[in-house]
């Protein structure tokens, strides 16, 4: 059994998948956050850092749409458009999380939906 989660809080799901699912009210997936500003639909200004922050910030809005926060996050997965600029997301991404720090993956792919620089998916646990 799953409930799909969906907060007006984050950006809507621009392709098949929900914003995120609550499995057996016992796990939270949340699909990977594009940078995208929920008042504007457009990415923030600036690079990297910024577009980071807006990621977290929209899996933050849909973590708390469940009524868990990002302590609850045990696993995250990063997708960058370029690794070279893994150091500064690590920067924006230290901000957002005490230890003990979530599982984590990094990697670098060729592109990335809308041409964003960063996208973070999430799993948590109640």
């Amino acid at each position: 059994m799953k409930t799909a989660l969906n907060t007006a809080a984050a950006p809507a799901a621009i392709g098949p998948y929900s914003q995120g699912i609550a499995a057996q009210g016992k796990m939270i997936f949340l699909s990977g956050q594009l940078p995208i500003d929920p008042a504007t639909g457009a990415f923030p200004e600036g690079g990297i850092k910024e577009q980071t922050r807006q990621s977290l910030l929209n899996a933050q809005a849909i973590l708390k749409s469940a009524g868990l926060d990002l302590g609850n996050v045990v696993k995250t997965t990063v997708l960058l458009s370029d690794i070279a600029n893994f150091g500064p997301m690590n920067e924006v991404y230290a901000e957002f999380f005490e230890q003990p720090f979530p599982a984590r993956s990094a990697f670098a792919v060729k592109d990335l939906p809308k041409g964003a620089l960063v996208e973070i998916e999430m799993i948590a646990a109640e």
